[in-house]
C-alpha cells in the first residue's frame, strides 16, 4: 500500500488544490466537478468548517504531492451516527492504490475517532472506478436513487454503498 497522509484541509492548500483540480479537470468529469478557482475553494473550505462536514486533503507521504480530497459530510449525531462519503482523485496518483488508502484513513477516522456508526458513499453506476474503490474498503451495495444528485447540470442516477462501524473493512 502506498505511504499517504491525511490532513484536515487549510487556507494555506488552496493554491495547490486548485492547480491539482485544475490539472485533473477531463479525469475528474462527467463523475465530479470540484472548485476550480478561489471562490469555490472558499466555498467548500466554509462547508468543512461547519462542524458537520470535514474536509481532508490526502497527500504521498513521500513527495507531499495532493493525492486526492476526501469529504465526510452531512453528520447526523444521536441515534444515527451516520454521514456521506466523498471523494475524487488527483490524475497523476491514479491507479496505484493511493486514493484506496486516503479513504482507509478517513473511514477509521470516521468511525474510529469520531464514533460515526455509518458512512455512506453514492456513485454514479457507470464509474466502475469509484466503486471498485469503495468494494475494496468493504462498502455494500444498498440500493439505486433515481436522479440523486446534480452533476455538472444534469440530475444523476447513483448506487448507495455504505459500510458500517462494526464491518469488516480493509
Amino acid at each position: 500500500m502506498p505511504e499517504v497522509t491525511i490532513a484536515s484541509v487549510r487556507q494555506s492548500d488552496a493554491d495547490e488544490l486548485i492547480a491539482a483540480n485544475v490539472a485533473s479537470r477531463a479525469y475528474h468529469a462527467p463523475w465530479a466537478y470540484p472548485f476550480l478557482d478561489r471562490e469555490g475553494f472558499d466555498a467548500w473550505f466554509g462547508q468543512t468548517v461547519t462542524g458537520s462536514n470535514i474536509g481532508f486533503v490526502a497527500r504521498d507521504a513521500g513527495s507531499g504531492g495532493i493525492i486526492g480530497v476526501v469529504n465526510i459530510s452531512q453528520m447526523v449525531w444521536g441515534g444515527f451516527r451516520s454521514a456521506f462519503l466523498g471523494y475524487h482523485g488527483m490524475v497523476g496518483f491514479a491507479g496505484r492504490g493511493f486514493m484506496t488508502e486516503a479513504l482507509r484513513l478517513a473511514v477509521a477516522h470516521g468511525f474510529d475517532d469520531i464514533g460515526l456508526h455509518r458512512l455512506e458513499a453514492n456513485i454514479q453506476p457507470a464509474n466502475h472506478a469509484s466503486i471498485a474503490l469503495v468494494q475494496r474498503l468493504g462498502f455494500r451495495k444498498e440500493g439505486f436513487s433515481p436522479k440523486y444528485l446534480r452533476i455538472g447540470g444534469v440530475w444523476c442516477d447513483h448506487e448507495r454503498w455504505a459500510l458500517l462501524s462494526d464491518d469488516p473493512r480493509l
